[in-house]
């Protein structure tokens, strides 16, 4: 009796219902998804292949690589020499050698940047650590502009670009300067405390840390984060030089004003690591040397992350008057250097 209960309270056996069964089916056309399978992906392949050997393709991959490979050293060292700084030198050592008189700390500020290499996206918290430190905003900014432009890594990088022309490394170091003090000294003429709402962002070594963790942090941020826009100013280098027409760009390469416009904005969209901008700046080679100078002084202190880097940190008034003033600033130093040095 005992057994029969139990019998009895077992569930019954589960049947398939009619879905069940049916999704467990083949599908009614499945020898056309078959082919379609095989057929397909062999199909794109062997169009993609041809059109990636057509020879305005194979153009844009040289270009392309060519960038790519020939700034990525010079990319390395200045990552790493930027980690190492933000890790291991004190910002005290700023404070300690600039001048008190702001008129005199900022051309000190901006010759400092031509012995201490750092890319744009990490001047901005280092500027920032340094007027937390008791450091005049006028050389903290002096010094964020003109780090990422004249350090030795980025004026070697020119050099290797330019090969036989060293007047364009030094037309750079010249107008870079004078962009970096001139806006230092407009800061001190005509900047506002209002202005500046810095956020708290930590920058450098922080107490019970190790430093090699901290340099590698740096280091690899800022590889990932440079590299990214190296390749994508090494697309749209290679993308002018073979897909624009020659028409479009004899537009803006034929008038000098122009030109020197057309590349200034173009280095503000791109946002190409300044450690690479010259490799971009070398292959667009149909504009005058005027514009390609106007390029490279114009991209490390003016561009989109700079811009959104200087929102998040001092604030939007202080960003949107900044980057407009430098701008214009940038522009002008390279027409008038240029102008004479080349």
């Amino acid at each position: 009796m005992h057994s029969t209960d139990q019998l009895t309270q077992q569930q019954p056996a589960t049947v398939p219902d009619g879905d069940a069964v049916r999704a467990r089916e083949w599908p009614r056309h499945w020898p056309l998804l078959l082919l379609g399978a095989a057929l397909l992906p062999g199909t794109a392949l062997v169009v993609l292949g041809r059109w990636m050997d057509a020879p305005a393709v194979l153009a844009w991959r040289t270009v392309c690589l060519a960038v790519c490979v020939q700034a990525l050293p010079f990319l390395l060292l200045g990552t790493a020499l930027s980690g190492a700084i933000n890790a291991f030198v004190p910002a005290s050592v700023f404070q300690r050698v600039l001048p008190r008189r702001g008129a005199l700390a900022v051309p000190v500020a901006g010759v400092a940047g031509v012995v201490l290499p750092g890319c744009e996206c990490a001047s901005v918290p280092v500027a920032r650590s340094l007027i937390g430190r008791g450091v005049t905003p006028a050389a903290a900014f002096a010094f964020l502009l003109s780090a990422p432009a004249v350090n030795p890594i980025v004026l070697t990088a020119t050099a290797v670009a330019f090969p036989g022309r060293p007047e364009m490394v030094l037309a750079r170091l010249v107008a870079s300067l004078a962009a970096a003090c001139a806006m230092g000294w407009l800061w001190l003429w005509l900047g506002k405390e209002e202005w500046l709402r810095p956020s708290v962002r930590h920058t450098g070594h922080r107490p019970g840390h190790s430093r090699w963790a901290e340099f590698r942090a740096g280091f690899q941020h800022d590889l990932l984060h440079a590299g990214g826009f190296l390749v994508v100013g090494a697309m749209a280098a290679a993308t002018f030089n073979v897909a624009v027409p020659r028409s479009v760009l004899d537009t803006f390469a034929g008038s000098a004003w122009l030109s020197v416009l057309f590349l200034a904005a173009l280095a503000v969209l791109l946002a190409v690591c300044s450690e690479a901008d010259a490799f971009v700046a070398a292959s667009l080679s149909g504009f005058s040397p005027v514009a390609r100078l106007t390029f490279m002084v114009v991209g490390p202190m003016v561009d989109l992350k700079l811009i959104a880097l200087q929102t998040g940190t001092f604030g939007r008034a202080f960003a949107v008057r900044f980057s407009s003033a430098t701008a214009v600033v940038a522009v002008a130093c390279s027409a008038l250097v240029g102008g004479i040095l080349l």
